[in-house]
């Protein structure tokens, strides 16, 4: 016999009333893809990228709150803010090996369609890094000639970013780290945020609660650093050594950015300890 949901309670009419659709809006996100050519393989490059931005929207709501409880005081929700934003990058890897089951051959079908556009050009990558710390402003250049977007990253560049918060909590706990005179410059190795942080490690019992913020830190750096690996491996299988649609060198280009560090205290104090 087939079964009826209303016999058990579920609502069948939503005439007049808002249904999952309306909620979440779906008719503007499902009507958001259009290829540009008759290639099979372009509706995946496009979904793998939207859907890539909707997770990173979410990184950048969880990195600012994370930020604000932390200026506040507040450690404990950050601690779950901040996990929240590894998983995420969890997710953002994940994609990758989506994206990897489409060839060379496949990818040159339509890659004239992109013409100049590049995920190098992804203004909420670029505000991921900012609000952590690695401020390069010659990175705003993509962006000027959105005037709004633009305008929302020089305004992240002159505030704390999350690791500037994190060294002011540390500094507020008693730790003698000086504050930073550029805001809108990237976070260089501190030997005195580093001689804070071995403080901490080497007693973890009086600390826990920043030796709980430190490994968080490094949890979200860690899916990083895997996302830009992923990165450039699936861009050196599908386009070899070609250049990026955006311009730059591509595959060497991503090899060069696999060696910014993001909170390079906590990783350099490892070698002390």
């Amino acid at each position: 016999m087939s079964y009826d949901p209303s016999d058990d309670g579920a609502r069948m009419s939503f005439q007049g009333r808002m249904s999952y659709g309306d909620y979440l809006h779906l008719d503007k996100i499902l009507t958001a893809q259009h290829p540009l050519s008759q290639a099979h393989d372009e509706m995946l490059f496009i979904v793998q990228h939207q859907t890539s931005e909707l997770w990173m929207k979410l990184a950048l709501h969880e990195l600012n709150a994370a930020r604000a409880a932390i200026a506040s005081g507040n450690l404990q929700p950050a601690f779950k803010m901040l996990t929240r934003v590894a998983r995420i990058m969890e997710q953002l890897n994940s994609a990758w090996d989506v994206l990897r089951t489409m060839t060379p051959s496949e990818y040159t079908e339509f890659r004239e369609s992109l013409g100049e556009s590049s995920g190098f050009q992804s203004w909420q990558y670029r505000m991921i890094e900012f609000v952590a710390g690695n401020r390069n402003i010659e990175m705003l250049r993509p962006h000027e000639h959105r005037e709004a977007l633009v305008a929302s990253l020089r305004a992240e560049i002159a505030r704390p970013s999350l690791y500037d918060v994190v060294l002011s909590h540390l500094r507020a706990c008693g730790f003698d780290i000086p504050p930073r005179e550029r805001l809108d410059r990237p976070h260089l190795p501190d030997p005195a945020a580093r001689a804070a942080w071995a403080s901490i490690y080497r007693d973890p019992v009086r600390w826990w609660e920043l030796y709980e913020l430190a490994e968080k830190l490094v949890d979200f750096e860690d899916y990083f650093r895997r996302w830009r690996f992923n990165h450039v491996t699936t861009v050196e299988r599908i386009i070899g050594f070609k250049r990026g649609s955006g311009g730059t060198s591509g595959v060497n280009y991503l090899r060069r950015m696999l060696d910014v560090v993001l909170f390079a205290d906590l990783w350099e104090l490892r070698t002390e300890l």
